[in-house]
């Protein structure tokens, strides 16, 4: 009996943890709308618009690369995110606002990571460690 109640406690903290993949549209709204806008449109002269964009929907690996070095005016997100957040963020972004892109798996973004000699993410630390 003892058991069967430590096993179901486990259960209850193990269950919402697994659940709790990187929700593209809640990183999107959290670290990208206030200048690509809520539904990607940009702001001429200023933020470029994502919704439609012939970039976004290009190679995975140069629309990545942005978020883990940044580009022009926008910052990098390689210390703010993980892989899996900058993947799921991406794969929003290309697929919505009539955007048609595959989505990009965290293992890219990884691999890319990587090549680009990016420090890997470590919960708000960053580390040179590959």
């Amino acid at each position: 009996m003892k058991s069967n109640i430590i096993f179901l406690a486990l259960l209850a903290f193990a269950v919402p943890y697994a659940a709790q993949a990187a929700d593209g549209k809640a990183l999107f709204a959290k670290n990208c709308a206030a200048c690509h806008q809520a539904k990607g449109q940009g702001i001429a002269g200023a933020f470029p618009a994502l919704a439609g964009s012939a970039f976004v929907q290009g190679a995975p690996d140069e629309v990545s690369a942005v978020l883990l070095k940044g580009r022009g005016g926008m910052p990098d997100f390689s210390s703010a995110m993980n892989d899996e957040e900058i993947a799921a963020v991406l794969s929003f972004v290309r697929s919505s606002w009539g955007n048609k892109a595959d989505g990009i798996e965290e293992a890219q973004v990884a691999a890319l990571r990587a090549t680009l000699q990016v420090p890997k993410f470590a919960g708000g630390r960053m580390s040179n460690k590959h």
